[in-house]
């Protein structure tokens, strides 16, 4: 189903979008048993560190089946219509919060951030920005405590007027000391559930306090011109989303 009027306002209040059950359960299974046999046959403990700054499982990054999960589903036909085009995504992260009583201390609480700008493991001076972040739940996720991402509704709009006013490339701070107090909400979820979120929404992620692992598959998706405005997008938050710039806004939900 492509987007409603009513879903464009939101995503433009709240820079998200949720679509329950989008992926159909046959490609979300093909999906979760080659990252499930790889968690449990390769995952080096020692390597979990690393992996939560870029991706677990990175033999699947291209695999048809993890990449179905975007490019044979309408979670593709909806980043088109928040972005008009999009670039071809051709990988794909995967993220699992591994359990905390697994493995204590290997993955403590990420800071609120905005993906690719004045990440720890950058150089301050590098922008690995993007337009608009897909998640697929790939596991249950119905625990906050669950190392559930969390987001700030709105937060895009706060932090486009920070780089805008404050920031500067070579700046440490990741976000600005309002948004780094927030602790946002928690996005639940069952397999199949996909999550849409302006890549200025500023998100953090917990600490799995429960025993089982929680597994998100992410595409990076990008306007076609953006990687030749990535400052410019980020003082803009609509540059890369020509759709919804004549759309209003509904007022805040607070």
């Amino acid at each position: 189903m492509p987007l409603t009027a009513e879903e464009k306002a939101a995503f433009k209040r709240d820079g998200v979008l949720i679509r329950r059950g989008l992926v159909a359960p046959d490609v979300t299974r093909r999906a979760i048993s080659l990252i499930d046999t790889w968690y449990r046959e390769r995952l080096d403990p020692e390597d979990i560190p690393a992996y939560s700054q870029r991706t677990f499982a990175p033999e699947l990054g291209s695999h048809p089946d993890v990449l179905a999960l975007y490019t044979e589903t309408d979670a593709a036909t909806l980043a088109s219509g928040l972005l008009g085009e999009t670039s071809p995504v051709s990988t794909t992260q995967v993220q699992i919060r591994v359990p905390e009583a697994e493995l204590p201390g290997l993955q403590p609480e990420k800071a609120m951030h905005v993906d690719g700008v004045s990440c720890p493991h950058l150089d301050p001076q590098e922008l690995r920005t993007f337009s608009l972040l897909v998640g697929v739940v790939l596991s249950d996720i119905n625990d906050p405590q669950g190392g559930a991402l969390r987001y700030l509704p709105g937060g895009h709009q706060t932090m486009a007027q920070w780089f805008s006013d404050q920031w500067s490339i070579g700046i440490t701070e990741q976000v600005p000391p309002e948004i780094e107090r927030e602790e946002g909400v928690s996005f639940l979820g069952a397999p199949g559930d996909v999550l849409l979120m302006h890549h200025l929404v500023p998100h953090t992620v917990g600490r799995n306090l429960t025993p089982f692992p929680r597994v998100m598959a992410y595409f990076r998706v990008s306007h076609p011109d953006h990687s030749r405005r990535r400052l410019e997008a980020l003082r803009d938050p609509w540059l890369d989303y020509p759709p919804l710039i004549s759309i209003p806004a509904p007022a805040s939900q607070e």
